[in-house]
């Protein structure tokens, strides 16, 4: 091996030679200084002692792509539960007890495109919310452990049987209570369905109660193959520790993805080990693809949330995680000998166990690296010299490509850019950095790095001013109508097998009754649409109440709140009732209320509501005459458009039309 290197390193240092004049006048960037004798920290880089933890990969929550950018090892995906679970509901693949469809939502066709990047991608499932049903009437999924577990089992399964995708890790219950013996009902069942293979994650939330039960339930201990933790600030505890399993940040950074985001992704990529020994950071979310004005808005690696019109954003956190993805894979070990560099910052070093090594160099400042949580302590970062020797087995490593990023000022930015190779050959195995705050370095024995090339996206535009759709879709791709946010109930394509006419294809909201919750639920369901800077907005929509006497439905404009602060959604929402009323009101929940009235409504008809707001005032028509008028409407000023049902019930939309201007 380490033959090969050298003839390699002459083979390129060659090229270099002669491509040098054409490089000549590339942007000068604080570089590395070869063998120099400076002021600074030394870092010895060995594993003659022996090597650290298995590195278990850097992924993201709902991704892969092998050397173009992020490159991620893992993606984990929601088991849709139908409940709220931060910025929407996603569909289960059982609605109801007897029901299975494993072609609801988008996490399938994620997970498929994944795999078509990264054949190798490791793939995590965990739910957030579940069906109601499994309750039993209860908010709480371990009422019948059996009956959960066998939910859960169906779900990996259904992933094999009909999408070919076999899921590697299960999670238990997002950021919520376990159960321990449900635990160990799971591990049974997945083992009696041959998916010995799938290892279990656990706790998805803080380390202290999961690790402490593993250390004195043996049975538990045995069947949970990953202690996960969420927003661990770098750090785990002993309990998790003294168990000796896999410790995982499972959920991270959720910070919005400027600048100081990647240097939030860069700082916990390195010190996730270097301080608390995790082996795998998952970074929520993969792509912020919701409306921007949902809680946690540009919260992803990169950004896509224009559907309409194809815009999309590669961030910065995307070109942060490549410093590791492209470098390493899973099954490296990182060394023992890895650290705190002495004016702040830190550094690893991971190989592969074949001659390769890639070392990660970070130097973010508190100011720039502040991810949303937890708080981060106060800490300095200063210009500094460090110098590091590669001894054992990379004494003799002939050369290193660099990779560099700077972030900050537009004037001094860099991302992920690929920097003159490092000769090794005659300085002992030594090298030292001058190194500036918030800066990442990559050196690596690996010679295929790419940073990947890509045409301008599409223009950011906003949502269109009209908007239609009669759901006229026969075989739909997706069971959700495009640009819909579902943040109470699921709206799915229907076919209504009752109405050959007009009506026969719908959008149906399809949960009568509430889901077993992770967020604060709305009491009604909702689905929001459009620019949340509207103000005068006309909506009209098809509507047919599905519950006689106790049904309604609703359609609304200028909703301001969505995902976990749905309950709360201010708005002017228009109501009909099976029991002959109409109602109008200022809140989802309707405690402000505008009008009411007795109207000529009842279940099982088609009625058209139309809605009118213009500045300070509403009007609404049914069946295109006039209901209610001019009713003064001061709060909110802009907002979303909506429609919705009175409770967890059945009922229809068909030919939504929005007009609006700003």
């Amino acid at each position: 091996m380490a033959e090969w290197l050298l003839s390699a390193s002459r083979q390129r240092r060659v090229k270099a030679m002669t491509a040098a004049a054409g490089s000549a006048g590339r942007a000068a960037v604080p570089f590395l200084l070869c063998a120099l004798l400076a002021p600074g920290g030394a870092y010895v880089l060995d594993d003659s002692d022996g090597l650290g933890r298995e590195f278990d990969g850097i992924g993201a929550v709902s991704g892969g792509g092998p050397n173009f950018g992020a490159s991620l090892h893992i993606l984990k995906v929601e088991i849709g539960g139908d409940g709220q679970t931060t910025d929407g509901t996603e569909p289960s693949h059982m609605h109801y007890a007897l029901d299975e469809n494993y072609f609801r939502g988008y996490e399938w066709w994620l997970m498929k495109e994944a795999k078509k990047r990264n054949p190798n991608i490791t793939l995590i499932g965990l739910p957030w919310s579940f069906p109601g049903w499994l309750g039993k009437g209860f908010d709480w999924p371990y009422v019948n452990l059996q009956l959960t577990a066998y939910y859960v089992v169906t779900w990996i399964v259904g992933a094999k049987r009909y999408h070919d995708l076999d899921i590697d890790y299960i999670g238990i219950w997002n950021e919520r209570s376990y159960n321990a013996n449900y635990i160990k009902i799971l591990r049974k069942m997945l083992n009696s369905q041959g998916l010995q293979r799938v290892k279990i994650i656990a706790s998805d939330n803080l380390w202290e109660s999961i690790s402490a039960a593993m250390l004195l339930d043996a049975e538990l201990f045995k069947v949970v193959d990953v202690i996960g933790a969420h927003y661990p600030g770098t750090h785990s505890v002993k309990d998790a520790r003294l168990t000796g399993k896999k410790l995982w940040s499972s959920e991270d950074f959720s910070t919005l993805n400027s600048d100081t985001g990647a240097g939030c992704w860069g700082r916990i990529l390195n010190q996730n080990y270097v301080n608390g020994y995790m082996t795998s950071t998952i970074a929520w979310n993969l792509v912020a693809s919701y409306y921007e004005q949902l809680p946690y808005g540009r919260c992803g690696l990169m950004t896509a949330q224009e559907p309409w019109s194809g815009h999309y954003v590669v961030e910065s956190p995307v070109w942060v995680s490549a410093h590791t993805t492209q470098f390493t894979q899973p099954g490296w070990y990182y060394l023992k000998t890895v650290g705190h560099l002495e004016k702040g910052g830190s550094y690893v070093a991971l190989t592969d166990g074949l001659g390769n090594l890639t070392i990660i160099i970070e130097t973010m400042s508190h100011k720039h690296s502040k991810c949303i949580r937890p708080f981060l302590p106060y800490f300095n970062v200063s210009q500094q010299f460090a110098t590091f020797v590669l001894k054992g087995s990379f004494s003799e490593i002939p050369e290193l490509q660099v990779w560099y990023t700077k972030l900050g000022k537009t004037s001094e930015r860099f991302l992920f850019k690929q920097l003159d190779s490092l000769w090794l050959l005659d300085s002992n195995g030594s090298f030292t950095l001058k190194l500036q705050e918030d800066e990442l370095f990559t050196l690596t024995t690996l010679t295929t790095g790419r940073k990947g090339s890509y045409l301008p996206p599409p223009k950011s535009q906003r949502f269109p001013s009209t908007y239609k759709d009669d759901f006229n879709v026969d075989y739909p791709f997706f069971s959700e109508a495009p640009n819909f946010a579902d943040q109470t109930g699921v709206f799915e394509y229907f076919t209504n097998m009752e109405d050959p006419g007009e009506h026969h294809f719908t959008l149906r909201q399809v949960l009568n009754q509430r889901p077993i919750t992770w967020a604060a639920d709305a009491s009604n369901t909702i689905s929001i649409i459009g620019d949340y800077n509207w103000t005068n907005l006309t909506i009209k929509c098809d509507v047919y109440i599905e519950t006689p006497d106790t049904g309604g439905v609703f359609i609304a404009g200028r909703v301001n709140k969505g995902g976990i602060l749905i309950r709360s959604a201010r708005g002017i929402f228009f109501w009909i009732f099976a029991n002959g009323s109409y109602r109008v009101t200022g809140d989802l929940a309707g405690w402000i209320i505008y009008a009411l009235g007795h109207v000529e409504v009842t279940a099982k008809t088609w009625y058209t509501l139309t809605l009118t707001i213009k500045g300070r005032f509403a009007s609404g028509m049914l069946n295109d005459k006039s209901l209610w008028t001019d009713i003064p409407v001061n709060f909110p000023k802009n907002g979303w458009a909506a429609i919705g049902t009175h409770s967890f019930e059945f009922a229809q939309f068909d030919n939504f039309h929005v007009e609006a201007t700003r």
